[in-house]
């Protein structure tokens, strides 16, 4: 099975990462040539593999908006700063020019973040995004891009980076199918058109219902749905992990995370969209045996969407340096190139 591949992370302990100077949104960054000599880092930036471009897109765009700068509007602004600020990089360093950006990448959820490389996007060809919004009809490239898992950690303890993982047994999950969420996106609209508060065992709420706990019940669960909203990505994929419920994906054109390395067909359930009025048919045509696998292989693979601090072997954090590696590896381009 795919997600049995423990060789192909190895080499994560090889691999270089460096930040470049994060942009700001007042100012671009300036660093001298006798501060680089001073800190070391002529000579430490070639050797690295990758290169980290720290870019804030809601910042951006509030700055934008505020000042009013682009009378075109905020996702011109943040076009506009971007490309200037990766200009600057390029001009006053090799690192850029001797791979076209094949080795720099940027790592955002915002829902925007795609936005970013849209006004020259042949400029931007091989420049690595980690994207929340891995929408292939919106210009996510999977060969380029990565896919990076949505986390909400809101009302969480900040030491506990989740919520707790209650995670009952197979025997003790008395329910099908839940979902609560808000209703945004055509493919929830048309969720809660057939199910919303419908059905003992597909229990669809938009919301969770007062005196209910939305993780509890998700431990109770066999199926968790996880349709798309206005985004592609929705933190109940990794919600679903947390508690061992197995993942019920209805989506088009979503790139779901570490797919390079995890089958997810192996411990996830796929239902096109055009197919939720099916959804208790489908799920209940599902064999006890073929529920206690799928479900055996979430608890297996769920270490991976776990976010830990410090970082630990095999969770979140590697998986997405191990995706981004592979992502460098695909650009056949020599180090030489200016």
């Amino acid at each position: 099975m795919k997600f049995q591949y423990n060789s192909h992370l190895q080499p994560l302990r090889l691999m270089l990462i460096h930040r470049l100077p994060p942009l700001q949104p007042t100012a671009f960054p300036t660093m001298s040539r006798g501060r680089i000599k001073r800190r070391g880092l002529k000579k430490s930036w070639l050797e690295h593999e990758l290169l980290f471009i720290k870019l804030f897109v809601q910042k951006t765009i509030l700055l934008t908006e505020r000042k009013r700068t682009f009378p075109k509007g905020a996702f011109t602004g943040m076009h506009m700063l971007f490309i200037n600020y990766v200009n600057v990089v390029a001009k006053k360093y090799p690192y850029w020019n001797r791979s076209h950006g094949a080795d720099h990448f940027m790592v955002s959820c915002h829902d925007w973040a795609p936005e970013v490389i849209k006004e020259k996007k042949e400029y931007f060809k091989h420049f690595i995004r980690v994207l929340c919004n891995a929408n292939t009809s919106e210009g996510f490239i999977p060969t380029r891009d990565v896919s990076l898992p949505e986390f909400n950690l809101k009302g969480y303890p900040e030491h506990s980076l989740g919520p707790q993982r209650i995670g009952l047994p197979p025997s003790k999950r008395t329910i099908l199918a839940f979902f609560s969420g808000a209703a945004h996106g055509d493919i929830r609209k048309r969720l809660f058109e057939y199910w919303k508060d419908k059905d003992s065992e597909v229990q669809v709420y938009e919301g969770i219902p007062k005196g209910k706990n939305y993780h509890k019940i998700m431990s109770e669960t066999k199926f968790c749905l996880c349709p798309s909203g206005s985004e592609v990505a929705s933190p109940r994929v990794v919600e679903a992990m947390y508690q061992n419920c197995v993942p019920v994906i209805i989506s088009d054109y979503y790139t779901l995370p570490f797919s390079e390395v995890l089958d997810w067909s192996k411990f996830a359930v796929f239902i096109p969209p055009k197919q939720i009025p099916e959804i208790k048919t489908i799920l209940r045509g599902i064999s006890q045996r073929r529920y206690l696998t799928l479900q055996k292989r979430v608890t297996q693979v769920s270490r991976h969407f776990v976010l830990n601090r410090p970082a630990k072997p095999f969770d979140v954090y590697h998986m997405v340096l191990h995706s981004v590696w592979l992502r460098r590896l695909n650009i056949q381009l020599p180090l030489n190139i200016f």
